[in-house]
């Protein structure tokens, strides 16, 4: 079965190889990355991952700001996409835990019953005090998550999805396929939940913005569950932030992204059944010394940049301001001020 995962990086290098380490102990065979305005080493490590032929690596493509987009409208046309069995379309703070069989992806499309296409729930795993980054597994680090079948007071959790390839497919969406709005009903695919349920109606035909890419997590996560690293360490996030937002001089910050991810009161391991293999497999890739020169050196300049922000009183502030953030997201927060629960 030929798997390819395809997603999109900029200044992602120290993470690059427990990401395609750990989907490569889930099944998958191939790698389409796009990447643009890298300054951390993740073009060239990429560069040198492909010329052993392990992934595919491609310039973003986009002209404007709609990297993501513009990448996945080329990959619809890139052999390693059309000649797979199914396409995984994912970030690299991702990390699908499957829960059945021999925990592999050909498990979760066999208990799912082998449908055209099949979307897993985000469980976003929070910052939980974790200041420093550390060059080890992420999945390994961050245990802290909020309730998996409620976040910031929703009960609809967004998607990713693996999609096979005689899915009717009008284009790939960062979240889910679509297809057709005028395709016949009996040429709707079938497509499954995270534990092999018929997804709703809504989202399988993108009826109303708020059902385009999520839906109820209750009962959706038997099979798997799509692990969501979305803040790491706090040195990490504010190098993100840079990544996004190179200007912040004289402007407030908002925190809302970091509290709204950083709801941590229950604690989830489950993924630590991967560790033994994904150590074995990380240290497999870096046998090979450009390799592991070039993720060192990424993991160098990760350092420095967090250095180089924080001699900025902006960062700094920064920095403070989410060290003292509620671990209540803004929207359970004024329920609760709302209920005379909170002030």
């Amino acid at each position: 079965m030929r798997i390819t995962a395809v997603t999109c990086v900029k200044n992602e290098g120290p993470f690059l190889l427990e990401w395609i380490a750990f989907n490569r102990i889930l099944g998958v065979t191939d790698f389409l990355f796009y990447s643009n305005d890298c300054t951390d080493a993740t073009d060239r490590l990429l560069d040198a991952l492909a010329a052993k032929g392990l992934v595919v690596h491609l310039p973003n493509p986009a002209e404007g700001r709609n990297y993501q987009m513009e990448a996945l409208k080329d990959a619809a046309k890139q052999p390693v996409v059309t000649e797979a069995d199914w396409v995984w379309v994912a970030d690299v703070d991702e990390f699908l835990n499957i829960h059945i069989g021999d925990h592999t992806l050909p498990a979760l499309i066999e208990a799912c019953g082998n449908p055209q296409a099949i979307s897993v729930q985000f469980q976003f795993f929070a910052n939980a005090g974790i200041e420093a980054f550390e060059d080890r597994p992420v999945i390994e680090q961050f245990t802290r998550c909020h309730n998996p079948d409620l976040w910031c007071g929703e009960s609809a959790i967004e998607v990713k999805s693996l999609v096979r390839h005689d899915f009717p497919l009008q284009y790939y969406g960062a979240h889910r396929p679509f297809f057709k709005a005028n395709l016949p009903k009996k040429r709707h695919p079938e497509w499954k939940d995270g534990s092999g349920r018929n997804v709703p109606h809504k989202f399988l035909v993108a009826a109303n913005p708020r059902r385009i890419r999520k839906f109820p997590a209750a009962g959706a996560r038997d099979f798997a569950t799509l692990n969501h690293y979305a803040l790491r360490s706090l040195d990490s996030y504010l190098v993100k932030n840079d990544r996004g937002d190179v200007n912040r001089e004289n402007r407030a910050f908002d925190d809302t992204y970091w509290r709204e991810r950083n709801d941590g009161p229950w604690e989830d391991t489950s993924i630590h059944r991967y560790l033994p293999a994904l150590n074995a497999e990380m240290a497999r890739l870096r046998e090979d010394p450009v390799i592991d020169a070039l993720h060192l050196e990424a993991v160098k300049l990760h350092i420095a940049k967090r250095d180089a922000l924080l001699a900025r009183e902006e960062y700094r502030e920064m920095q403070e301001q989410l060290r003292n953030a509620s671990t209540l997201p803004p929207q359970e927060e004024k329920m609760l001020i709302e209920l005379g629960l909170a002030s």
